[in-house]
């Protein structure tokens, strides 16, 4: 079976050796899993999070709700940190006919869960300042800047995650060493 699979890889121009096994991409499309869901969901909870606070609040000062609306903004971006670095993770495997060692796809691997981990850190870090921060806010306005710059701190976190991603996303790998379990198709 395994022998199918390297005869199928090889004709699409791939490489299948110890280094570079047919099963590699697997652990590609494990980072680009775990980059949209853990950052799905660390903006799915700073949205509940801070539209609970934000319902609060404008119950009592119904002038101030579009003023607070700033944290689910925030939450919403977190999820399209996960989708950048996606599309540049697919990019690294929809290249079907370069080689894609195990070393790549950790790397990829690596970048996902990153940018996953990180954007459901600062999620969570939003909801919750998000929450308080606009219950503040609407009891005392001055609280407004603290508010804006914890939010930012806490986006920061999201931000350094894809920073790191992009970069491990980036590593360039494509050398397979070891025996062909199939041979290369001709070009």
């Amino acid at each position: 079976m395994i022998q199918l699979f390297a005869l199928l890889a090889a004709a699409a121009g791939r490489l299948i050796t110890e280094a570079c096994p047919i099963y590699a991409p697997f652990f590609g499309a494990m980072g680009v899993t775990s980059a949209l869901v853990f950052t799905v969901m660390g903006a799915a909870y700073g949205t509940a999070k801070s539209s609970v606070g934000i319902s609060t609040m404008g119950v009592m000062k119904p002038d101030l709700v579009i003023r607070a609306f700033i944290p689910v903004i925030f939450a919403g971006v977190i999820a399209i940190y996960g989708l950048i670095i996606c599309v540049i993770i697919v990019g690294n495997l929809g290249k079907t006919t370069a080689n894609y060692t195990l070393y790549k796809s950790f790397t990829d691997l690596a970048a996902g869960l990153t940018v996953g981990l990180c954007g459901l850190a600062a999620g969570m870090a939003i909801g919750i300042v998000g929450d308080s921060g606009v219950r503040a806010f609407g009891q005392q306005a001055k609280l407004y800047v603290i508010m804006m710059l914890i939010l930012i701190f806490s986006e920061a976190l999201g931000l350094y995650g894809l920073i790191i991603g992009i970069l491990l996303s980036g590593v360039k790998d494509d050398y397979c060493p070891g025996t062909p379990l199939a041979p290369p198709a001709a070009q």
